[in-house]
């Protein structure tokens, strides 16, 4: 992804293979949120290797920095949430587990 040229956002343009070019996001290091069209069938034999970019290169080092700073901050509290509701839960079994041992010793 070498191609600083960037165009206007068209929702109509078309890729070399006569689709709808489909607009995605990169999240690399180097490019982090830039947008660019490409062929809608990307991945695909049938696929051709249309490519624009939408938005201009991050000028300034430090807004890839920052950029790219958020996204790790980000991934790390969905990291630590995703914990904390398995520990959470384990919890609440434990608990009605507890429960139910104490309530089946007075029912006998």
């Amino acid at each position: 992804m070498d191609n600083d040229d960037h165009i206007q956002i068209n929702e109509q343009t078309m890729c070399m293979c006569g689709r709808i070019a489909a607009m995605r996001t990169v999240w690399t290091e180097n490019n982090p949120r830039r947008r660019f069209l490409g062929c809608s069938y990307y991945g695909r034999p049938d696929a051709c290797d249309y490519f624009k970019w939408v938005d201009p290169p991050l000028v300034h080092p430090r807004y890839k920095g920052v950029i790219n700073g958020l996204l790790q901050n980000a991934n790390r509290e969905d990291v630590l949430e995703k914990k904390w509701r398995r520990i959470v839960l384990y919890h609440q079994i434990v608990l009605a587990v507890v429960v139910l041992i104490v309530l089946g010793q007075y029912v006998l």
